[in-house]
């Protein structure tokens, strides 16, 4: 297995500044295209890597790494000569599509071009691309450097050598990986959503308090977090938007809880605005 040497990843958010991170851990020189603040999103891989070197967990000093990691605005602004694009921008399918066919038109032919995505079709966003057999999904987990998991998802035309080289590339990152197929919500976000919004309607119907939802499954089945405090760090706002595209693509048994819109419209997406179901002001 070979480390890929030159990592592209379009979006500087909380998301794509991870993955910026272990790459460039793992030796990669990394290139981040971030249209808003390319100054905050270096800066998110720089925290990321002094918490990291707390932990004890990195093989030479920050600096050293972060020293592999540079910033341009926009996607075309990419180097060509990239082994991986990861595109990691917002849950929009129209503005996946749009960032995608820049990064093809942008990138060598033999660049994989991956997307983050946690729901949208593979297959679908793969149709912006002029080769949709080196396009694969990569889900990673937040926070990525802890996350242990990268759910791979293989659309019907990804071909078997991409797919083989993106495990091997996820098994160098020292993590694990589940390859799952084209569909819906893939497995990982169908079922967290599917747990989440029932959650958020038992707190909603007066069921218990947050807290104790979030205990009867962390004492009760051993999740390591309760799935109100996890939507809570996902941002309840991503779930709604996951919540919407699956209940349109399989049916009303993914409708959005009232209360789950009401609180987005109030501005209460979670921990990144300081409030969703727990006040993390607070903590």
């Amino acid at each position: 297995m070979t480390v890929p040497s030159k990592v592209g990843v379009v979006g500087g958010g909380r998301m794509g500044a991870g993955i910026a991170q272990v790459f460039a851990q793992l030796g990669s020189t990394v290139v981040i295209a971030e249209a808003a603040d390319q100054d905050a999103a270096r800066g998110r891989v720089s925290t990321g890597l002094a918490r990291a070197h707390e932990r004890g967990k990195l093989d030479s000093t920050p600096d050293e790494i972060l020293a592999r990691v540079s910033t341009v605005g926009a996607p075309d602004e990419l180097p060509s000569d990239l082994d991986l694009v990861v595109e990691a921008v917002p849950e929009i399918p129209s503005l996946k599509i749009e960032v995608l066919a820049l990064i093809d038109k942008t990138v060598s032919p033999s660049t994989v071009i991956a997307s983050n995505t946690s729901s949208i079709s593979i297959a679908e966003l793969g149709a912006a691309l002029s080769d949709p057999t080196r396009f694969i999904g990569m889900h990673f987990f937040n926070p990525v450097p802890v996350s242990t998991l990268v759910e791979i998802v293989r659309a019907p035309s990804t071909s078997v050598a991409v797919v083989d080289k993106v495990r091997d590339w996820v098994a160098l990152l020292g993590k694990s990986e589940v390859l799952v197929n084209d569909s819906p919500g893939f497995a990982t976000s169908r079922l967290g959503v599917s747990l989440g919004l029932e959650a958020i309607r038992m707190l909603e119907e007066g069921v218990a308090d947050a807290e104790s939802i979030d205990r009867a499954m962390e004492l009760g089945y051993k999740h390591p977090m309760g799935p109100l405090r996890s939507t809570d760090l996902v941002g309840l706002d991503v779930r709604l938007a996951i919540a919407e595209h699956l209940e349109s693509t399989l049916g009303a048994r993914f409708s959005p809880p009232q209360l789950l819109r009401d609180k987005v419209a109030r501005g209460e997406i979670g921990r990144k605005s300081g409030k969703g179901f727990y006040d993390w002001e607070k903590k």
